[in-house]
């Protein structure tokens, strides 16, 4: 059965440079209104400005958003909106003022600006929007039950938003419906023989080329890094997927995006006990990631080659399966001892990058729920990273802050290198206890990637949920990553 993508919730888009001659909405509009913070004179501009000096009244003042009710609108959220606000914050500043709205089933929100000029007034519309799609998105069910649809029609916006980038808003929240919607599908619902139909199917619709490398292919390049993941898989699916999207008129060589794509995960042999596989049908979230950047690059007319490399396979425990201490051989020779059958992203992404680095592209973004280190060092509020180019590290950081989707940098020394040494193989997969995982990890598939290539690695594994959602996303499953990678592919086409 091939999975029905919605896509995103049909939304009538307006903007008007001035506020309305008519504030009286009636009862079944919702407003948003977007105040600069520490400039109380703003709200004198306002038909409403004594009810909301009333409301306000009654709140300390860190509270923001304040919601009223007013005879001549259905609610009223007030936004403080500081003037050099950061992405993030606007984007959570959004989701908390446009949530309620959309709950409260207005089918129309008019969202007004009481800023003088463009500026923090632009970031915030277009983060409302971004809000909107995220909220107005619904999570696939499995029910016999039809799920009641939300009502929002449209967003009239008023006021200084010329500059606001609503076709950018709109590609990347499509990106990231995606990714949320796919990694949120069940296990048996999302199998990599399923998944690798989707997104063929996708590919014929977007114009992309789609090449699939089956197990039978993978063994006759020597892909024994993968190979060793799906040795007890009862169905041979798995494989590792290209797509390439080429614009027209495009030249040189392509940016390159990865995926772990792990439609389930036991652990292997190193099976996972108690609660361990309970959510482990997410594992190909990094997989859903790198393809919801694909569909925003394409949705925005990016003019540069981009290919996408899905690793899609399931880790299954068998009398197949491989164990601790087996030693494989990788696609590029290099020989590699198990420690670990549950570090299986690692394995499967060391021979895609292998793969990819045979192309030459010009960059590699590879996205991973892969260590649980990450997690312990940095929470869940946002993602880690490591590159091989140290003159990234603050403009990968910046690039997070640009987009609202906060990654930040870790280590790369070659001397974690020692501690990866092993008595009879090349490399140890991974150690066999101890911290800073992430980081051992990042040593081991660096080895697979051209040192002529920059090359960063995703490690979302402490990005991909936060409960009560994040940012502008209101569920607790995130998407993360699809704003960060159009941002970095832009910067990287812009050099």
């Amino acid at each position: 059965m091939r999975p029905t993508f919605p896509g995103l919730h049909p939304l009538n888009v307006q903007k008007y440079g001035n506020t309305p001659t008519s504030w009286d909405f009636g009862a079944d509009v919702g407003v948003v209104l977007l105040l600069p913070k520490g400039k109380k004179d703003a709200i004198d501009k306002s038909p409403w400005a004594a009810t909301v000096k009333r409301t306000l009244a009654r709140y300390p003042e860190n509270e923001n958003p304040v919601f009223l009710s007013s005879s001549e609108a259905g609610r009223v959220a007030a936004v403080f909106v500081p003037e050099n606000i950061q992405p993030f914050k606007a984007l959570t500043l959004a989701r908390k003022a446009i949530g309620p709205l959309i709950a409260e089933r207005f089918v129309e929100i008019n969202v007004i600006s009481l800023f003088e000029d463009a500026g923090a007034g632009d970031m915030m519309a277009e983060a409302i929007l971004a809000a909107a799609y995220a909220d107005l998105f619904q999570l696939p069910r499995v029910s016999g039950k039809p799920t009641e649809p939300k009502k929002l029609d449209s967003i009239t916006f008023f006021g200084p938003f010329e500059n606001a980038d609503f076709g950018y808003v709109s590609a990347t929240a499509e990106g990231n419906n995606l990714a949320r919607w796919l990694t949120h599908l069940p296990g048996n619902y999302l199998t990599p023989g399923i998944y690798r139909s989707f997104a063929e199917s996708l590919a014929e619709e977007e114009g992309w080329q789609a090449t699939f490398f089956d197990r039978d292919k993978l063994e006759e390049l020597g892909a024994g890094a993968f190979l060793s993941v799906v040795e007890a898989s009862p169905v041979r699916d798995a494989g590792i997927l290209r797509l390439q999207y080429r614009p027209a008129g495009a030249k040189g060589q392509p940016l390159a995006l990865v995926g772990k794509g792990i439609c389930f995960d036991t652990g292997g042999s190193n099976l996972k006990v108690g609660g361990g596989m309970l959510g482990m049908h997410g594992d190909m979230q990094g997989s859903a990631v790198a393809l919801g950047a694909l569909l925003a690059i394409t949705r925005l007319s990016f003019d540069q080659p981009v290919d996408c490399w899905l690793a899609l396979a399931e880790n299954h425990i068998g009398s197949r399966a491989v164990k601790c201490n087996d030693v494989i051989t990788a696609l590029d020779g290099t020989t590699i001892e198990l420690i670990n059958t549950d570090a299986e992203g690692r394995m499967v992404l060391s021979d895609t990058l292998a793969l990819v680095s045979r192309e030459k592209p010009r960059v590699i973004i590879d996205y991973a729920t892969l260590t649980g280190a990450v997690v312990a060092a940095l929470g869940q509020r946002m993602a880690g990273a490591i590159t091989n180019r140290r003159d990234w590290i603050e403009p990968i950081i910046q690039a997070g802050e640009r987009c609202g989707e906060r990654v930040w940098p870790f280590p790369y020394e070659e001397d974690y290198d020692e501690d990866l040494e092993s008595k009879v193989a090349d490399t140890l997969q991974c150690r066999t206890s101890g911290a800073g995982d992430h980081i051992y990890a990042a040593r081991l598939l660096g080895k697979f990637v051209d040192k002529d290539i920059g090359w960063i690695h995703v490690d979302m594994a402490s990005s991909g949920t936060h409960t009560g959602g994040l940012a502008h996303i209101p569920t607790d499953l995130q998407g993360f990553g699809v704003r960060f990678g159009v941002e970095w592919l832009r910067k990287v086409a812009n050099e």
